[in-house]
C-alpha cells in the first residue's frame, strides 16, 4: 500500500475523544505504551511521529 507525502499514517491516543477516523487509530492505556506505540509505528511505516501534546501522537509520512 503506498501512501502520498503528507498523509497521516496513523493515530496513537489515550483518550477516544479526540479522534475519529481518517486514518487507523491506536489506543495506549498509558504515557509509556503511547510512546513505546508511536516508535515502533514510525520505524514499521518508515515515517515521522508528531507529539500533539494532548495525548495524542500522528505518524505522518513527508
Amino acid at each position: 500500500m503506498e501512501h502520498e507525502e503528507g498523509s497521516i499514517l496513523a493515530v496513537i491516543t489515550l483518550n477516544k475523544e479526540l479522534v475519529d477516523g481518517g486514518a487507523p487509530i491506536f489506543f495506549a492505556r498509558d504515557e509509556q505504551e503511547l510512546a513505546r506505540l508511536a516508535q515502533y509505528l514510525s520505524k514499521i511505516l518508515k515515517a515521522m511521529v508528531h507529539d500533539l501534546d494532548n495525548g495524542t501522537y500522528v505518524v505522518v509520512r513527508h
